[in-house]
């Protein structure tokens, strides 16, 4: 029966190293940060990630990025619990965000030559099951054969039914935040 259950743990480990595995195509991230930011006149609060996972296939373009919500650290641990809580993102019902699209013009990115390049990426941004369509710039760099993707959009957190309707919390938060995304492969 160990023996059994040896065999079953080797198969299984083997099969999860593989389907994880970089390839020439297919670029996994080794590190990440993506950074939220809301400005009011009562208050700014942001917070940072650094817990994201996010692959980029080369010949395609496809982009997928998975936020684990309650990996964001904030500075106050109020906003931290308002953030997580019931009311606004209920991060424990709705764990991850998640962002599927495709570099549109990916036959402007060399990923072959060190350089900047712009890019343009078009996909789904899903929070709390609220899916939304997201057109955003930004960069790619490559250098030394790594590969880094960097953008900044605005989420506004009304079209993924995000809000305090009354309260403090209404007031603090602005109706639009910023978000921040720094990738590398």
């Amino acid at each position: 029966m160990k023996k059994v259950a040896v065999v079953i743990a080797l198969v299984i480990g083997t099969i999860t190293l593989f389907s994880f595995k970089q390839t020439d195509d297919k670029l996994i991230s080794k590190k990440s940060q993506i950074d939220i930011f809301s400005h009011t006149d009562a208050e700014d609060i942001s917070a940072v990630n650094y817990a994201s996972t996010a692959t980029l296939s080369k010949e395609s373009g496809d982009v997928v990025v998975s936020v684990p919500m309650q990996s964001f650290e904030f500075k106050k641990a109020l906003m931290q619990k308002h953030f997580n809580s019931e009311k606004f993102l209920d991060t424990k019902a709705f764990p991850k965000a998640k962002f599927k699209g495709k570099i549109t013009n990916l036959k402007d990115i060399n990923f072959s030559k060190d350089g900047v390049y712009n890019a343009t990426v078009s996909g789904e941004m899903t929070i709390k099951e609220t899916t939304n369509p997201v057109n955003e710039k930004g960069t790619v760099t490559v250098k030394g054969g790594q590969v880094t993707v960097d953008t900044k959009l605005k989420i506004v957190l009304a079209d993924y039914k995000i809000a305090f309707e009354k309260g403090k919390p209404s007031k603090n938060i602005a109706k639009t935040i910023d978000v921040t995304m720094k990738i590398e492969y």
